[in-house]
């Protein structure tokens, strides 16, 4: 009898010290901080270059790179793309181009936005142009594959065009859609109109179109026009002018 007496004790020790134990590792896992995974940026750049010799001698260099990033409330874009070319080696082609926007979601749709772009094209005789515009955006279409968003604001203009150096108030609206074909295709498209608040007749158009297709993870050929209208352009200088790009572009 003592000596199931003891080996009962035992028993119960050894139960209460498992159930003492298993405890301990439950609220220690329970209590271990969660990782917290920060946001990546989608970043790609893209190039194209073409070059002739012979009965022409020609060169045309484009290149441009995008990065965004979304977490939270909270969306960021950055851009810039330039252009370089040469007939018979007289410069027939240099811009510039770059910006950045900021988005803050107030629901899931409706958000406010900050835009900053810049712009210096020497064929266009435009030595820089400023453009800073606040807003409100709207997404009216927004899933896996869909976006269509609108946006409007206020936004004022600083440029030297030509000899001339200027600043002015304008109004901002602009419309893009992302869609997303299949798992190897995307298409996009953007307008943007900038009419001087006092004076309508002196306006840009700033639009957009492309396609982009993978050919592997990382490596895409992408396909884009851009066209820019200036209805009071540099003396001198045509109002429109378009750029059809077509460049290799590696995503990081």
């Amino acid at each position: 009898m003592k000596l199931i007496r003891t080996f009962n004790s035992q028993t119960w020790s050894l139960s209460i010290a498992g159930c003492v134990l298993i405890a301990a590792v439950q609220t220690s896992t329970a209590q271990a901080p969660t990782p917290v995974t920060q946001p990546a940026w989608d970043t790609s750049a893209a190039l194209g270059l073409t070059v002739t010799r012979g009965n022409s001698d020609t060169l045309l260099f484009t290149g441009n790179i995008l990065t965004g990033k979304k977490w939270d409330q909270n969306e960021l874009a950055f851009g810039a793309d330039a252009t370089y070319g040469e007939n018979n080696s007289v410069k027939n082609a240099e811009s510039l181009r770059g910006f950045g926007q900021y988005n803050r979601l107030f629901t899931e749709r409706l958000y406010g936005y900050m835009r900053l772009e810049a712009l210096h094209d020497s064929i266009a005789d435009i030595e820089y142009r400023l453009t800073l515009s606040p807003g409100v955006g709207y997404y009216f279409i927004k899933n896996e594959t869909t976006r269509l968003s609108g946006e409007a604001g206020p936004g004022f203009i600083y440029e030297k065009q030509g000899d001339n150096s200027r600043g002015y108030v304008t109004l901002r609206l602009a419309e893009r859609f992302d869609h997303k074909l299949n798992d190897r295709a995307k298409i996009w498209q953007s307008v943007e109109i900038l009419p001087q608040v006092d004076n309508f007749s002196n306006y840009i158009v700033n639009s957009e179109l492309g396609v982009e297709t993978s050919l592997t993870k990382k490596l895409s050929l992408r396909t884009y026009v851009q066209d820019t209208y200036d209805n009071e352009p540099a003396p001198g200088r045509e109002k429109n002018d378009l750029k059809l790009v077509a460049a290799m572009a590696y995503k990081f």
